[in-house]
């Protein structure tokens, strides 16, 4: 399953890549990284087919991760790829516009590894 992670802070590739490094390994995951909105997009010009899913950060500076959602959502309504949003904020406004936007699930900094290993067999199991 390939995955899209997008977060401005450069050490959450460090991070993913420590965290899952046996499903990296053995060829269950493979991720890939933006380190902006607009670079997420640029990245998925070129590769939206590959994409499973996105878990994309929120609160970013430039374009953030709400219009994020925004944009991947209207430019592809048939079949987007699964989206969690992450932040550092686990308050309700987050949330509501989320998932007003097409978000599939809602995660909150620091993310909760065991819970994301286990929200993504739960996905995408068999």
């Amino acid at each position: 399953m390939k995955i899209l992670v997008v977060d401005d802070e450069p050490d959450v590739q460090a991070l993913f890549e420590q965290r899952f490094r046996k499903e990296i390994r053995n060829g269950e995951l493979n991720f890939s990284f933006a380190f902006s909105g607009e670079e997420a997009l640029h990245y998925l010009e070129g590769h939206a087919s590959e994409i499973v899913m996105i878990l994309s950060d929120i609160n970013m500076p430039g374009m953030s991760g709400i219009e994020l959602l925004k944009t991947i959502r209207k430019d592809n309504p048939l079949a987007p790829p699964v989206i969690m949003m992450i932040t550092a904020y686990g308050d309700t406004d987050n949330y509501s516009q989320a998932m007003k936007f097409g978000a599939d699930d809602f995660l909150t900094k620091p993310v909760n590894f065991t819970e994301l290993k286990k929200k993504l067999q739960e996905r995408y199991e068999s």
